[in-house]
């Protein structure tokens, strides 16, 4: 596992390498300047990010906040003190794990497997909105086809469902492909 910390602080940063000094296979990558931080992290392509910020101000929350909308990653952010506000926009920003005043070295293990086990179980919630999303909008668009074709050829809805399906099965393509291209069709020839 790769694990980048990151931390303007040499000694708060070390407090969090001695928590995953248990890890094994592990590599540690230490990030303490703020300069081309999104870009480092790419370079590094880390599993997790822990960020520690001690008392950051809100111009270093914004900056960090930024850094975490940019990764696809788990990332547990260690302060030393907070507001629901900055609980808040670090949900928002993608934060898996917001620790106040935690950073101990035995606590670092299991606030990982938090991290990652939070990250792990919203990708899945995003993935499944995701796919519903795209079924609803394929579903909106084969009803959108079915009107056109009930309209300008004066079928049943049934009949033009049967149309779409066969050309589908005949093409070798899904039926909303098929349903996109009508639409499609029917917009260039100034249909609405």
């Amino acid at each position: 596992m790769r694990i980048a910390i990151v931390d303007e602080s040499a000694a708060r940063a070390s407090i969090i390498q001695e928590g995953l000094a248990a890890l094994d296979d592990c590599e540690i990558f230490v990030l303490t300047e703020r300069r081309a931080l999104v870009a480092r992290i790419g370079e590094i392509a880390p599993d997790i990010v822990l960020m520690d910020l001690g008392n950051p101000s809100r111009d270093v929350l914004e900056e960090y906040f930024a850094v975490s909308r940019a990764l696809d990653r788990p990332i547990a952010m260690f302060v030393d003190e907070s507001d629901e506000e900055e609980i808040a926009a670090s949900v928002d920003a993608g934060v898996s794990a917001y620790v106040v005043d935690g950073l101990a070295p035995g606590r670092i293990r299991p606030l990982l497997d938090l991290a990652v086990r939070r990250f792990n179980a919203f990708a899945r919630l995003q993935s499944e909105l995701d796919d519903a999303r795209g079924k609803l909008a394929a579903r909106e668009m084969v009803d959108r086809a079915k009107r056109i074709l009930m309209d300008s050829r004066g079928m049943a809805e049934p009949k033009a469902y049967a149309e779409m399906r066969k050309a589908a099965m005949d093409q070798g393509k899904r039926i909303a492909d098929i349903a996109e291209a009508i639409v499609t069709a029917h917009e260039l020839m100034g249909g609405k």
